[in-house]
């Protein structure tokens, strides 16, 4: 077998165990990862000294923020450790290091017990999940791509947004669980907030052991010393790495302001009850996972560049209604038409980004360089959303936001237009 081929996943079984089981870990990475943005609303005052409670968001948001900075080193180490000594040793060591930062942020205890200590751990917690989340991405993307049949890479590599997705949906749905069945909100913001990482660190050993038995997607036999190498990736690949950087910019911002952040808009903004926001994102949430295979299935039959397109065109048209319209009603279903609108933009985005970016690159250094610029897009403006969207509303400019989004959106529909259609030259077809 040459060296860097894909490996023969000859049966249809065959495939959707090797979907599962790469899946099942962006599962509980993302569900990890959300479950801190989650319950911010309650564990924010556990950690920072009492004060406005919009300042204490911030606080948190920051931290969520500094993650962030370590995706793009998690990006490279696991990119190069994926594409080096094989898909399923980064992706088994990623959700490894999940499950160390969750069971941390569960165990630290607060800001009145150990002071400025409190904070610090949360800090060097979310370091170690950014560091696995950033590993996670580039590598499950590449995975998902690399077994899927031609005709069906679309679909198959939708699933890391169902999964993404599904991973903040077990995160709200757990919240919910905690708020209308079990606890009070006097015991959430005591301690009830801790429940869901001894939940997270629990599934990611699960997952550790699923992942044992799983397949590779490519064969890396043979000497290639630069393989997995960042000279190499800058050098042969300079185009597709800003190829990512551009094709993420608009797409993960829009991505984060109506997941992760909404949660919050819908409390601070709009004035609804945690209860209702928590209620509302979920269900959402739900909705948005289901249309990501039918927007993958949409690219395998008419290509990936319409709805790339499409993404940028309606995101550069309507985010600014959206919002506005947004944060002048009361009305929960209103809000809820509003988000879904939305949400359905950034679908032609979300359910295709990853394997436009897997198709890019040979698979010497396909886990690189997808991992990589994404993740570097993502720590300056996805990781920021939140924090830069709450400074605005504490400067009384909230609206500046909304505009900050329409442009990075802008930026990226240049990048859509100006790029090929990557259904019809992909590097993965080359190799089979």
């Amino acid at each position: 077998m040459a060296d860097s081929t894909k490996l023969p996943l000859h049966t249809t079984t065959s495939r959707l165990k090797a979907i599962v089981t790469g899946s099942a870990g962006n599962l509980v990475e993302w569900y990890d990862w959300y479950a801190y943005s989650a319950f911010t609303l309650y564990f924010a005052p556990a950690f920072f000294p009492e004060g406005n409670a919009t300042v204490q968001l911030m606080n948190t948001a920051a931290i969520f923020a500094v993650g962030f900075l370590m995706r793009p080193i998690g990006g490279w180490l696991f990119g190069r450790i994926a594409d080096r000594r094989g898909r399923k040793v980064a992706m088994t060591l990623s959700v490894l290091l999940m499950s160390m930062g969750s069971l941390m942020i569960a165990l630290t205890p607060g800001y009145h017990t150990i002071g400025l200590l409190s904070p610090t751990l949360l800090l060097l917690a979310r370091l170690l999940q950014g560091l696995s989340v950033g590993g996670e991405y580039g590598t499950s993307a590449t995975y998902l791509s690399e077994i899927a049949t031609p005709e069906k890479r679309g679909f198959f590599s939708s699933f890391q947004y169902v999964t993404l997705i599904g991973g903040q949906l077990i995160a709200l749905g757990i919240q919910l669980l905690l708020q209308k069945v079990f606890l009070t909100p006097a015991q959430l913001s005591a301690w009830g907030w801790r429940i869901p990482f001894f939940i997270g660190a629990l599934l990611a050993l699960v997952v550790l052991f699923i992942r044992r038995n799983m397949e590779e997607s490519v064969n890396l036999a043979g000497e290639k010393p630069e393989r997995g190498s960042l000279s190499l990736l800058v050098r042969k690949h300079p185009r597709a790495v800003l190829t990512v950087i551009g094709l993420t910019l608009g797409g993960t911002l829009a991505f984060y302001t109506y997941t992760t952040y909404m949660q919050k808009f819908l409390v601070n903004t709009v004035h609804l009850t945690r209860e209702q926001s928590t209620l509302i994102i979920f269900t959402l949430m739900l909705i948005y996972a289901c249309l990501q295979p039918l927007f993958g299935w949409i690219s395998d039959r008419y290509g990936r560049k319409p709805l790339l397109i499409g993404f940028g065109i309606m995101g550069t048209l309507f985010t600014v209604p959206i919002l506005t319209a947004l944060s002048h009603t009361g009305s929960a279903l209103t809000a809820f038409l509003l988000i879904l609108f939305a949400l359905l933009i950034v679908s032609g985005y979300t359910a295709i980004n990853a394997v436009v970016k897997a198709e890019l690159f040979p698979a010497e250094v396909r886990a690189l360089g997808v991992g990589l610029p994404y993740a570097l897009t993502v720590a300056l403006f996805g990781g920021t959303a939140e924090y830069i969207a709450l400074h605005f509303k504490h400067m009384g400019h909230e609206s500046w936001y909304y505009w900050y989004i329409t442009f990075c959106i802008f930026i990226s529909l240049i990048v859509y237009v100006v790029i090929r259609d990557t259904r019809r030259t992909s590097y993965i077809d080359r190799e089979a």
